[in-house]
């Protein structure tokens, strides 16, 4: 007697065109804006959103006179729907790139301008069939839409069922050009106060938190400049505009090139832990995020 092969399951898909109608709705609020976008007429819209509440059996829409708002099933769909998408999305990305992987990671602007990319063409080359999709953003990744393998976040990272290992420890204390610093002479904090001071207002620490931590109690009442990123900071204090108060990783090719050095001998410096590898555990078993975090260690 034969044995008897088994057919694979059929997968039971949803209509397709009712889904990325359900999508386009959602993500525009708005009927007749979907309508729009998908060169459709509102009532064909209204058709396969109905199509779709039929086949999930769940209402998805609340209807006003103005608008459409999502019910409770409708917010649960759209949150799973977005990562399948992205992962459908992907898939054709993948199938493009002849064989090699795509690792998508999002980071901190600073960390990816100053410590990432001057690194990244040796992960390349350790790695030839992965390539690299980096946006840097200060906002955190939602991996539900399934648009991101790994994130490298900054700052206090709160609990969740992410995995979260830390790059490394940095130390934060003032920084200045040898130029500037032969000029003035800094020998003690409390002179720092009536000096041009930099301040990088999205960092972890900041100079006030940095006088009171050297026995200072006054804090400055203004700065000379003020960024929004560390490598506008760092890049300020190499060109002599005055002194900033940043990492020792992030400044680390200007300390090492000679364009920054410490203020005082002793560093008076903060450590801390702020840049963190985020992503869920089910990434650890993606290949591709595996190597990237083993890559990221062995270069710290």
């Amino acid at each position: 007697m034969q044995p008897t092969t088994r057919e694979p399951r059929r997968i039971h898909l949803p209509p397709l065109k009712a889904v990325l109608t359900f999508e386009t709705v959602a993500r525009l609020g708005s009927i007749s804006k979907a309508a729009e976008e998908l060169s459709l007429t509102p009532s064909a819209v209204s058709h396969q959103v109905s199509n779709l509440e039929t086949h999930v059996g769940r209402k998805l829409f609340e209807r006003t006179a103005k608008a459409v708002e999502l019910t409770p099933s409708g917010l649960r769909y759209q949150q799973s729907l977005a990562g399948a998408l992205a992962v459908i999305a992907g898939a054709a990305e993948n199938a493009r790139a002849d064989g090699t992987e795509i690792l998508r990671i999002q980071a901190s602007p600073s960390f990816a301008s100053l410590w990432l990319v001057p690194r990244i063409q040796r992960f390349m080359e350790e790695h030839p069939d992965i390539r690299i999709r980096l946006s840097a953003a200060h906002v955190h990744t939602d991996f539900s839409r399934g648009e991101v393998d790994i994130d490298i976040r900054y700052g206090l990272i709160p609990r969740s069922d992410l995995h979260v290992e830390t790059v490394f420890t940095e130390e934060i204390l003032p920084l200045i050009s040898p130029r500037l610093k032969e000029r003035l002479h800094v020998r003690a904090p409390e002179e720092l106060l009536v000096q041009n001071l930099i301040l990088s207002n999205v960092n972890l620490v900041q100079w006030p938190q940095w006088f009171a931590a050297h026995a200072v109690s006054i804090s400055p009442s203004q700065y000379a400049l003020s960024f929004d990123r560390a490598y506008l900071s760092i890049q300020a204090a190499v060109q002599g505009l005055g002194i900033a108060l940043e990492s020792d990783r992030l400044a680390e090719d200007a300390l090492g090139r000679g364009l920054l050095v410490p203020v005082f001998p002793y560093r008076k410096r903060i450590q801390i832990h702020a840049h963190h590898l985020v992503y869920p555990p089910s990434h650890a078993e993606r290949s591709k995020v595996a190597r990237f975090v083993d890559w990221v260690h062995k270069e710290v």
